[in-house]
This record gives C-alpha cells, structure tokens and sequence, in this order.
C-alpha cells in the first residue's frame, strides 16, 4: 500500500476479471482514421501488460473525446490496435459498453486476455455535463448502469487514469464503492513523482506555464506561489499576454480582440491580483513575436503595441529565461510559450523545451499540448520525467485530494485485498 492506495503488489490477480480503467484520450486524425499520439497509451502498458501476465483477465476501459471537445469524440478501436501492436499481444475490441454483447465477452474470457470496450462516454451518466450538473456522490454513482452491469462480473477494479483523477464519473469513482481496488503502475509513479513535486522540490524550482488553458495556469500559479511550492513563474504565450494587460500593457488591437473574442478578459483581474502580491516571482517576457507577411518579427515589451497577433517570445526572452532553467533544481513546464504548431511561432517554445531537456534539473513535463510539442521536437524522452495528466496535474498541485485518489483510499479501508482479510 502506498498513499494509503492499494498497488498491484497486494492482490493476486491469476484468473481475476479486473477492470482496468486507463486514460488513453488521444489526439484524432482529421478524419478520426486514427490517432496522432500516442504517448498516453504507451503510459499504461505496463500495467495493461503485468495483469495479463499474471493472469488476469484484463477489461479495460477508457474514454476518448467528450461532450466538451466533441470534435475530438470517438471510438476506441484505434486505441486498442495500437495497444495490441505494442504489446505484441492479441487485444480484443468491442464496439460495445455494457450492453449484452460486451458482457457476454467478458464472460468468456481467458487468464491472461485483453478486451477493450468501447468509448464509456457512449454512455451519458459518463459525460462531463451529467458530471457538472447532477454533482452526484460516489454512492449515488456505482448505482448507474454501467457499474451495475459491469461490477457484477469483476473481482477487482484498478485505476491507472491519473490523467482524469479529477473528474468524478462513475468508471471512475463508482467502481471503488462495489469493487476491492488498486491503482496501476502510471497512477502510482505519477502520484509518487507530484507528490515529491509538491512537497519537497530541489531549489530553486521554476514553473514554466503557458499554453491555451488559461484557467489551469491560473489555478496553478496562485497555489504554486501562495503555498511556496515554486520559486519563480517564468511565463508565455496567453499566460503572458494577460498578464500584460493587467499590468497595464497595450499588446495591440489584435492581441487584445483575440483574448476578448475568446473569453478570457476574465482572467485579466485575477493576473493583475497574482501581480500585486507576487510581482517579485513571476517573470514576464521581455520581448515577443509576430508573424507578418514578410516572416517572424521581434518587438520588445517596451515598444508596443504592435499590428500583428503576437504568438510567441522573443530571443532575449529565451536568453533570460535559459539563465535561470540551467540554475534550477526542479523544473516545471505545462503549456507552450507560442503557437508551436507553426514554424515561424515554434522558436520560443522549442528553445526554452530544448533548454530545459539540456539542463541539470529534475525537469517535469505535463499536459497534453506541452507533451505534443516535445513530440515534435524529438525529445520527450530527454525530461526527466513526462506525466500523462492535464486537468488532474493541474489540481492536484493545488493541494486538492482528487475524487479518484480519495476514491481508492477508502476503497481501501473498505475492501482489505483478497487473502490478507485480518492482517
């Protein structure tokens, strides 16, 4: 047990239905043919391979896109390709839930099978809106469908979706109310490493935030700073640009009608608050970066406000910034510093990524557009360590307890593992 979780060392798994509940929420092709990364799959392998080596028979199951990114919603068959390709094993696929035909499978399975359901947000009782509005309670959720079809044919429930440890859907905090549970190899390195993170960071340590989801970086930065945890918030991309205008920075008429017409002015008194309390711990950029019909070009903060949309740092930025990363003794990043999608908006991002790769540091790297862009770069396997987790990196570095997290602890209390009822 760690964490008060139990871990697969406490169970005996051979001829065990488990129910293994991954996040695998991957990036679709255009044309949903297939998947553009990977990365989250590769993370729970090694779980999804030691239950099926020790016999178990491994159902898993996972969600892909959702009511909230719809564009992004689909089936988990590539998925479960992939996983097969991988592991270099046979791994079954039903384009099923919970229905009859997905349980009469699970049924018939071996010692040492994989079966992949379908996408559980097929269901709607897994859906963020019945999440956000009906606020149901762990209780409540092991009475909705999927549980009480699935529950019944299992023995055990393990969790290896750190990455959605802050979402309270029934696959996900239902099952530990019915079900003896544990948490996979991913969910316990990851809980393991953030928890270190956290609580006793090398110093100095640096966050490194940017990136699109605004509202994540702003919880973070207010948790990180009030709590100690970071020393400093070396900042870019809309992270950045906001804070400029709480500061008081004209950007530009471009600049300003995209974070207008996005709906993050919001965000805008909640910077100028984070800047009146720890101006002397958050760096802003000194220079940045437009695309104009002749190519990238350089501004420095003190000459603005420029025409173009500003999409990334400037050179002198990423000058002063590397200083204090080959400083560090823990490194953070979550969010690109610019749109890196693109080549002539991609060096800020790439320089400071490289830089942090390079460094002496116990670096961190977390979020899916962080995790795409070092992808891209070809070094994500040069950070010390890469977590799958966004949303639930995001809040459990707050200090909150993740519903998933409480979820196993008590399951825990309440369901001693098989064999060791009296130890």
């Amino acid at each position: 047990m760690k964490y008060g979780i139990y871990t697969l060392d406490d169970f005996d798994f051979y001829n065990k239905t488990v129910l293994c509940r991954v996040d695998i929420n991957s990036p679709l092709k255009p044309d949903k043919s297939g998947l553009r990364d990977i990365t989250r799959i590769k993370g729970c392998l090694p779980t999804v391979k030691e239950l099926a080596e020790k016999g178990a028979k491994v159902v898993i199951l996972a969600h892909q896109g959702g009511d909230l990114e719809y564009k992004n919603f689909g089936s988990t068959a590539p998925h479960a390709q992939v996983m097969g390709e991988l592991l270099g094993r046979p791994v079954e696929f039903i384009d099923d839930v919970c229905g009859p035909a997905a349980r009469e499978k699970i049924k018939n399975l071996k010692p040492g099978d994989i079966l992949v359901l379908d996408n559980v947000r097929y269901m709607g009782e897994e859906l963020t809106l019945f999440e956000n509005r009906l606020k149901l309670s762990p209780e409540e959720q092991s009475k909705t469908i999927i549980v009480q079809k699935l529950a019944p044919l299992a023995d055990i429930y393990v969790c290896d979706a750190f990455a959605a440890a802050h979402r309270s859907q029934p696959t996900l905090v239902g099952m530990e109310e019915v079900l003896p549970s544990a948490m996979g190899r991913l969910f316990e390195e990851e809980l393991s490493v953030l928890s270190t993170l956290r609580e006793n960071p090398a110093r100095p340590c640096y966050f490194i935030l940017g990136g699109a989801k605004i509202e994540d970086a702003f919880i973070m930065m207010t948790s990180v700073l009030k709590d100690g945890v970071a020393d400093g918030i070396l900042t870019g991309g809309l992270v950045a640009n906001i804070m400029f205008l709480a500061a008081g920075v004209d950007l530009g008429q471009k600049s300003k009608e995209f974070i207008y017409k996005h709906n993050l002015a919001e965000y805008i008194p909640v910077a100028g608050e984070i800047l009146a309390n720890y101006r002397d711990k958050i760096y802003l950029p000194e220079d940045l970066a437009w695309v104009a019909d002749n190519g990238r070009q350089e501004v420095a903060v003190t000459s603005l406000p420029v025409e173009g949309l500003l999409v990334d740092i400037g050179t002198r930025t990423v000058a002063s910034y590397l200083e204090k990363i080959n400083t560090a003794g823990t490194i953070f990043i979550n969010g690109p510093l610019g749109v890196f999608e693109d080549d002539a908006s991609a060096y800020g991002t790439r320089a400071i990524w490289q830089g942090v790769a390079a460094a002496p540091a116990f670096s961190v790297i977390g979020g899916g557009d962080s995790l795409t862009a070092a992808n891209k770069f070809g070094i994500l396997d040069k950070f010390s360590y890469v977590c799958t987790a966004g949303g639930g990196l995001v809040r459990f570095l707050t200090g909150e307890e993740l519903p998933v997290v409480k979820a196993l602890r008590k399951a825990a209390q309440k369901f001693p593992p098989p064999g060791k009822q009296g130890d």
